[in-house]
Formats: C-alpha cells, structure tokens, sequence
C-alpha cells in the first residue's frame, strides 16, 4: 500500500499535520509519501490519497483546489480523504469548525471516505516569509492567536482510522 499525503500549507501548520499522518501511517507499514500538493507528480503510483490544505477565510488554498480539480479522474477511482486545518485559538476551540466553501464541489468530485477539519498552528516568526498578501499579513498578525492548537492525538487516531480501513479493505477491491 502506497499513499500519497498531499498538502497545501502557508505557514507551516498544514505541512506538520500531513507529515505527522504520513509518519503514523508508516507505523502500519503503510508506505506514505508527504509533500506539497505543487510537487506532487505520478499519482498513478500511489494507490489511496490523503489530501489537505490550510483554510483562510473559510476556504481551502487555490492550489489545493486546483490540484484535485486537475486530477479528479484518478482521485475518484482510488480511496481519498480530506483534511482542512485552520481553525486557530481558545475561543475557535469552543465552536465547532465550520467546513470550507469548496468541500462539497470536491466531495462531488473525488468522493472521499471522509473529511476531518483539524485546528491549526500560528508562529507569527513565520509571517514575514510567507505568500500572504498584505490583508491576510495584516490579520494574522493581529487578529490571529499564536500558538499551536493542534490535537495530535486525534490526529493520530484519524490516521490509524485510515490505515485500519486500508489494511482490511485493500485499494484494488475499492
């Protein structure tokens, strides 16, 4: 079993999560591949996809939309699933998350086995560097909480949900 965790991330939050559902996958003896959803190539080698993208402003990042968009054909003949990571801060944590604009266009397309929303990350060290146009600069350094509000044990726990599902069900009798 070969799976290929795509991602779109800006600031970092999105890119650990994928990275740490890539390495509890190996745990499994799941083969996982993590990386940007720009340098993802020969999607025919792989044969399940976990694909996520941070959320600004209650959307997934263009280049992630775009990417299963441009790959919909061999996505939706594979097992997939979907993550957003966005969510940051105390006061986001006592509500419940509230799913991306695009996420019913892409379930419609690639239908994924399921789709989880994790809360994300802020290092405002990591502003300056990053692709943000100078609104979502402003925001983030103002408005934004730092910290991590990440729950890696639910993210743990998602990715040994995949793995179980794809050890007992294997990719060719999809």
């Amino acid at each position: 079993m070969n799976v290929l965790i795509a991602y779109a991330s800006r600031l970092g939050a999105t890119a650990g999560i994928a990275e740490r559902i890539g390495a509890r996958l190996e745990t499994h003896d799941v083969r996982a591949t993590a990386r940007p959803v720009e340098s993802a190539r020969e999607l025919i080698a792989y044969d399940a996809f976990v694909i996520g993208s941070a959320v600004y402003a209650g959307h997934w990042l263009r280049e992630a939309v775009g990417f299963i968009r441009d790959h919909r054909s061999v996505l939706a003949s594979h097992p997939v699933w979907l993550f957003s990571s966005g969510p940051v801060g105390r006061s986001a944590a006592k509500h419940d998350p509230v799913e991306p604009a695009e996420i019913r266009e892409l379930t419609k397309a690639v239908c994924p086995r399921e789709h989880r929303i994790f809360f994300g990350a802020l290092d405002r060290r990591t502003i300056d560097s990053a692709d943000l146009g100078f609104a979502e600069r402003f925001v983030a350094k103002r408005f934004i909480p730092e910290g991590d509000f990440r729950d890696w044990p639910q993210i743990d726990a998602w990715a040994d949900e995949i793995a179980n599902e794809l050890l007992v069900v294997p990719a060719l009798r999809r």
